[in-house]
């Protein structure tokens, strides 16, 4: 061991190398900033395309359908799943794990240009995105002031939101309700007909009488001077006397076929806090960004904006922050690390007997911690709740070697030697072993840390964060104890008289009945081949019942542990063709409601638009969200609470579907629990999925039940005749351009007010498109100028089509969504499954799970590979260890027997077999490992000292406990305070701890 050696005899290069190893670890500190979990890359590219106009069964034949052809082709694709809504296709390609997404990116469009021309003419272009978890809005501000609400709009688009949107490290700032400036031109249907203009006419008028021309210039030999024609519309009263010929050869003015006002754009959504109307900003991080930092940034700009914007009376009130809750939970952890090290220290005084061996084991944990930022920097990494958590979780495991080591040197001490050779000598004698021990721990969390996948992108931090603060507490181990040692050590006694030492003895008294009991035990477990039968039988018989109680359901399975945000969103629906105005009514009932509870801190509502997990682009007029914020002093269950809220408003807002959305540490929790039924034709897996979906109804636990697919949303259908529209001399393109101008409007040309342009929007007026008549009597004007109305050669009446299409794989699909309450998902999962198995299937019918199962299935099989390649390696370290490869099943034997306590107390606690859980069992294969580990060395040595196997094995038990005993109880009061916490994250961390 040159390594002690040097230590003891030139300890100034200890102090130098640890001294530079603190410094760095206090400026890495500095350096990381803060996150709620690991930043990772999700594989996923979203092609979007927008189709005005077009239903969801014309989006996906004539763009969804082809824009699949197109990228299919890629490589590394996992899964290609398509949705098609009214007015836009959503194409969203999952890719392999390892695959080159910014690669594939550029393949992506370079595929679908090559189809463009493909694609019908008035599509937008498709536009191709990287998925990335900072889609998702960091902070809510609520902006109010007393001016009116169209030029509040007009303030924040053209002045506020820009100075938000130029802040470091913000992607985009969004803005949701308000009313923005449009000037309208309400065509009056009969009045037009009288004069016989179309729309179509008045809009070729307006565009052709607004319009700006450089026309050239005047020049002389000295000054060249541009001409430019100012035609462009300057107030409304200009526009109101546009001059217009009708057939007939009269001029009459816009004002005498139009009213032309100084209008709002139709709202599509509004947006509240508190119940009081608001303009929401919705900040969005850059994906390199660090959320707290943006967050501080934001909060400063908000006092400079309400200073500089002071006479408007601007007030902007952060409605939302998530980063409010990464702080809590890493302070959390930061609190719990600081009672688990007080704790640890406790227990050293305890077992060593003397303040001054517990300092310098102690020492261990502050040098091994700090150090550990450095790796962390190094890496790339962030503070989150997964590195965090790996750093208090090793504080009990920091201990051990210094432990153990100390122990040993304590032994030496006490056959006389003296402090410097006794240094030397018990840390040399037991190196092998220490070395091996903290291996052990090392290559349990190897697998994890070097697999891919979603668990691996979530664990990775949390294993290479505990890997190196272990290897360097073996540093510390082998360097700074044995020093310390040599210079401050010394045998002391607690005078057995004083209030501590009768604690002390009193402790130490138990102990020795405790090993003394213990040894009684294995004696009798090694007495004869019966009992060494039994104490095999009653171990097999408590391992295999172990795992029914996972058989049983008494330890329900689940991908994520529930966290609880204290938030949680209430989404409703109404018929398809509700108007705005009826679900902001509805709404407003809710809101009342809600804010009547007293354990609601604040509620934010958005009308027009929830967040279904598809970025919601169009045609949710029936749709509402509110996000219910509780107050911190509510502590029971969100999710209890939501559900409970969720039917009491079923019972109150009749003619609405109410859904509870829980928050989870990823953001809204969006039907964790779904089955996607692909068919060869919609039909059949339609079929499939509604009984499917019935069955889950009446499954306990199950809750928000719905098809993503629904029939029921009302459309007009127009039919037109070819032959007689071409008799009449009208083509499709006319035809469509005036019914869309008519009934949606055109907003192509544009007024301009001093630096900005406001939007002419030309359509008929309220009354000209209140029914189908209006439709059917739409007038067209043809090359001779005769007048035709659209009944004249096409069939318009009602139908109804499906509000989305969904494809998985290029085939047709209909998902099955649902959320569970009180019971585990995975439970939920299996009782469906065992039922909807059993029923028929047409042919080509399959069903594939989706949401948090289908990650649980590839995440359990990625934990169970890390667990199987961790006792492997495991294996292949105590081989070299022991030179001998049967000695080390001695160890792998101990293995099993620990997973009894680990299910027991799950079951107990009522905690799920999730990926955190089974991280802890792995970390549970390296302890036990290493306590047998040191059992197995000590009878080893006993052996080669002439006795046999019985002795060896008491012996080392009696030798051995001691230590055993002070690194398990060291290590489990490090994980109590976690264990037993109660704030923000706390449940995320709590199984793997039990």
């Amino acid at each position: 061991m040159k390594i002690t050696e040097i230590s003891i005899k030139r300890p100034s290069l200890i102090i130098v190398l640890f001294i530079l190893l603190t410094l760095g670890g206090i400026f890495s500190y500095s350096q990381l900033g803060y996150e709620l979990i690991p930043k990772f890359e999700v594989n996923v590219i979203t092609i979007q395309t927008v189709y005005p106009g077009a239903s969801p069964s014309e989006v996906e034949s004539t763009v969804t359908k082809k824009i699949e052809d197109a990228v299919s082709s890629l490589e590394n694709i996992k899964k290609l799943e398509s949705t098609s809504l009214e007015n836009v296709s959503i194409v969203m390609v999952t890719l392999n794990d390892g695959a080159d997404v910014n690669f594939l990116l550029t393949d992506a469009q370079r595929k679908i240009n090559a189809v463009l021309n493909d694609l019908p003419d008035d599509v937008e272009a498709p536009s191709l995105n990287k998925f990335s978890l900072d889609d998702i809005a960091i902070m809510s501000l609520a902006v109010t002031s007393n001016q009116s609400e169209k030029e509040l709009y007009d303030l924040l688009d053209n002045k506020i939101q820009p100075i938000f949107a130029r802040i470091s490290g913000v992607a985009k700032v969004d803005m949701v309700g308000g009313e923005e400036r449009e000037i309208q031109v309400s065509v009056d249907p009969e009045k037009a007909e009288g004069y016989g203009i179309s729309i179509s006419q008045i809009q070729n008028v307006i565009a052709q009488s607004n319009l700006d021309f450089p026309t050239g210039n005047v020049s002389t030999r000295e000054n060249r001077t541009t001409i430019r024609l100012a035609g462009k519309v300057v107030d409304v009263e200009e526009l109101r006397n546009l001059p217009i010929t009708t057939p007939a050869g009269i001029t009459i003015f816009l004002r005498d076929v139009a009213d032309v006002q100084d209008g709002i754009k139709e709202i599509e959504k509004i947006a509240r806090l508190d119940r009081k109307n608001t303009i929401l900003l919705q900040v969005f991080k850059q994906s390199d960004a660090n959320a707290v930092e943006v967050s501080k940034l934001v909060k400063e700009t908000i006092e400079t904006v309400q200073t500089d914007y002071k006479d408007d009376d601007v007030k902007i009130l952060v409605a939302n922050d998530s980063t409010d809750y990464t702080l809590n939970a890493a302070n959390n952890v930061m609190h719990d690390l600081i009672i688990a090290i007080a704790l640890v220290g406790f227990i050293m005084l305890f077992f060593l007997h003397s303040l001054r061996n517990a300092a310098i084991t102690m020492v261990a944990i502050p040098l091994s911690l700090i150090a550990t930022f450095i790796g962390l920097l190094l890496m790339g990494y962030t503070l989150n709740l997964m590195s965090l958590l790996g750093l208090s979780l090793v504080v009990g495991i920091l201990v051990d070697d210094a432990i153990v080591v100390i122990e040993n040197i304590h032994r030496h001490m006490e056959m006389g030697k003296n402090k410097v050779r006794a240094a030397y000598d018990g840390a040399k004698e037991i190196g092998f072993t220490v070395s091996a021990i903290t291996l052990v721990i090392v290559v349990v969390f190897l697998p994890i840390a070097m697999s891919t996948g979603l668990v691996a992108n979530i664990l990775a931090q949390f294993c290479v964060t505990v890997i190196i603060s272990t290897l360097l507490s073996l540093l510390v181990s082998f360097t700074v104890v044995p020093w310390l040692y040599s210079r401050f050590g010394k045998i002391e006694h607690i005078n057995p008289k004083s209030f501590i030492g009768k604690i002390v003895h009193g402790f130490e008294a138990g102990l020795t009945k405790f090993t003394h009991w213990i040894t009684g035990i294995l004696e009798w477990c090694l007495k004869n081949w019966k009992t060494k039968l039994s104490t095999l039988l009653i171990a097999l018989a408590l391992f295999i019942g172990s795992f029914f109680l996972v058989g049983l359901g008494f330890i329900g399975t689940d991908f994520f542990p529930a966290s609880d945000k204290g938030e949680f969103m209430i989404q409703l629906e109404l018929e398809k063709d509700a108007s705005l105005e009826k679900t902001n009514f509805l709404t407003q009932k809710a809101e009342s409601v809600i804010e009547s509870k007293p354990e609601v801190e604040r509620i934010i509502t958005t009308v027009g638009q929830s967040s279904d997990g598809v970025m919601s682009t169009a045609g949710s007029r029936y749709k509402s969200e509110i996000h219910v914020i509780l107050k911190d002093t509510y502590t029971e269950s969100s999710k209890v609470y939501s559900a409970r809220l969720k039917r009491e408003l079923e019972n109150k807002l009749v003619g609405a579907k109410v859904t509870a959305v829980n928050m989870g540490l990823m953001g809204a929790e969006q039907a964790p629990l779904k089955l996607t039924v692909i068919g060869s034709d919609i039909e059949d897996a339609r079929q499939f999925a509604i009984k499917a979906e019935e069955q889950l109804r009446n499954i306990p636990g199950a809750t928000g039940v719905k098809l993503t697919s629904e029939d029921g949303n009302p459309e007009i259908r127009v039919q037109v005749d070819r032959d007689k529209m071409t008799s009449l001399g009208l083509n499709v393109a006319t035809v469509g351009m005036t019914m869309q101008t008519a009934f949606s409007g055109n907003t192509d040309n544009k007024f301009r007010a001093g630096d900005n342009e406001y939007d002419i929007n030309i359509r008929f007026s309220e009354s000209g498109r209140a029914d189908i008549n209006n439709v059917r009597n739409l007038k067209f004007i043809n090359n001779q100028g005769a007048t035709i109305s659209l009944d004249q050669f096409a069939t318009v009446s009602y139908g109804s089509g499906p509000t989305l299409l969904e494809r998985r794989d290029k085939s047709p699909a209909v998902s099955v969504q649902g959320s569970v309450v009180g019971r585990p998902m995975g439970t939920v999962a299996q009782e469906w499954e065992a039922e909807f198995s059993k029923l028929e299937r047409k042919p080509g019918v399959v069903y594939i799970w989706g949401g948090n199962m289908e990650s649980q299935q590839e995440g359990f099989g990625t934990l169970g590979i890390a667990l199987i390649a961790s006792v492997l390696l495991v294996y292949l370290v105590m081989v070299a260890l022991y030179d001998s490869f049967s000695t080390p099943f001695v160890v792998l034997f101990s293995i099993p027997l620990s997973f009894i306590g680990a299910l027991l107390l799950l079951a107990l606690t009522n905690q799920t077999l999730n990926i955190f859980t089974i991280l802890g069992i792995i970390m549970l294969i390296g302890l036990v490992a290493k306590n047998a580990i040191l059992l197995v060395d000590f009878a080893n040595h006993r052996k080669e000292h002439g006795d046999n196997t019985h002795d060896a094995l008491v012996a080392a038990n009696h030798a051995r406990l001691r230590p055993i005993l002070m690194t398990t109880i060291a290590m489990v009061f490090g994980m109590i305070p976690i264990a037993m916490a109660s704030g923000d994250g706390a449940d995320t961390n709590r199984g793997w701890q039990l």
